[in-house]
């Protein structure tokens, strides 16, 4: 008869190989790598609001993982799957779920994303450029805009921030939050709108609102550099003459589903925005000035015209006389009635 002591000694080897066994899996689960074709690196994003399983089923569906059951046990033995990071990841071929699960509990290796903003973009267009970008909330993004408590949150003394969104090439990661993005923005101009700025609008007696809203009109109607302070200075010249200064960027930003062509009609609509009826500056910027706008806003171009009209070819003509004007005016809508030299 065996002693239950030899029979004890006799399963100690099973028990050890069993040991052996599950930290072999544990650690192929936890340390095998991921290996694709081609061995290029992937993209992965992780927007705001997706569940862990989501993310994993997306994982999955994308190669980057090749054992489900090995990564779901890493992240119960790592913990802290409820705080994955939002956030555009590059993962090279063979990261281990170890290394995978880690980067995105915490979020680092999380990649930035350039976007440029061009000047002159409302705040809906910059909207659909982050959100294209990024994967931000358009609606969202527009909706702080225009939140006059938020608005004044920022130190902008102005019922929407129309004007204040810095047009510029920023990075931001991927589903970054909307106030964030916006708090970048004004805080970048308030940077470049500096003391010296300040005082040169003091001097004109300017706020820095009007001084946006002046650069907004210079920034809607100028198309090459070297007139945006010739603009400025028509534009000066108007103001201090007390002419209205009938600038078509005022009536563009009227419309709903704007920008279109300027009809006469529209411009015998009785609006606030509509320089066409009313002498002096609109309640506040059309679009959101850049630097070199700003700049021509506050060191115009002197000289004596106070007309101008584009002359088809990117810039403008201009007059010092209404006569000169209207003989110019005639000349652009010609070249435009004239036939394409490629039919």
């Amino acid at each position: 008869m065996t002693s239950p002591r030899i029979k004890k000694r006799s399963f100690i080897p099973f028990l050890a190989a069993a040991v052996v066994v599950c930290c072999a899996l544990v650690g192929w689960a936890l340390f095998g790598g991921n290996v694709w074709k081609g061995g290029l690196g992937k993209t992965f994003l992780v927007s705001r609001g997706e569940s862990f399983s989501h993310i994993v089923d997306s994982l999955e569906a994308q190669g980057i993982i090749r054992n489900r059951p090995g990564f779901m046990l890493t992240a119960r033995l790592l913990g802290g799957a409820g705080h994955i990071q939002v956030g555009k990841y590059l993962f090279a071929s063979g990261v281990s779920n170890v290394e995978l699960y880690l980067a995105l509990r915490s979020g680092k290796g999380n990649l930035l994303i350039a976007v440029t903003i061009p000047e002159g973009y409302r705040v809906r267009a910059q909207a659909r450029i982050f959100a294209q970008a990024m994967g931000i909330d358009s609606a969202r993004y527009a909706q702080l805009a225009f939140d006059s408590s938020f608005t004044r949150s920022l130190g902008v003394e102005a019922s929407t921030l129309e004007g204040y969104l810095f047009p510029d090439t920023y990075e931001f990661s991927w589903g970054q939050d909307e106030k964030e993005i916006i708090r970048h923005q004004v805080g970048n101009l308030m940077l470049f709108f500096n003391d010296s700025l300040r005082s040169r609008a003091r001097e004109k007696g300017w706020t820095m609102h009007q001084t946006l809203t002046f650069a907004s009109i210079v920034e809607g109607e100028a198309r090459l550099d070297e007139e945006r302070p010739v603009i400025a200075g028509v534009y000066h010249n108007r103001l201090r003459k007390g002419m209205k200064l009938e600038a078509d960027p005022t009536i563009q930003y009227m419309f709903p589903d704007g920008p279109r062509r300027v009809r006469y009609a529209d411009l015998q609509v009785d609006n606030p925005y509509n320089s066409y009826r009313y002498a002096g500056l609109p309640p506040g910027p059309v679009n959101n000035p850049g630097r070199a706008s700003i700049l021509a806003s506050l060191f115009p171009a002197e000289h004596g015209f106070l007309f101008f009209v584009a002359n088809g070819r990117g810039g403008h003509w201009f007059t010092k006389t209404y006569g000169d004007h209207l003989r110019y005016v005639r000349a652009y809508r010609r070249r435009r009635a004239r036939p394409s030299a490629h039919g």
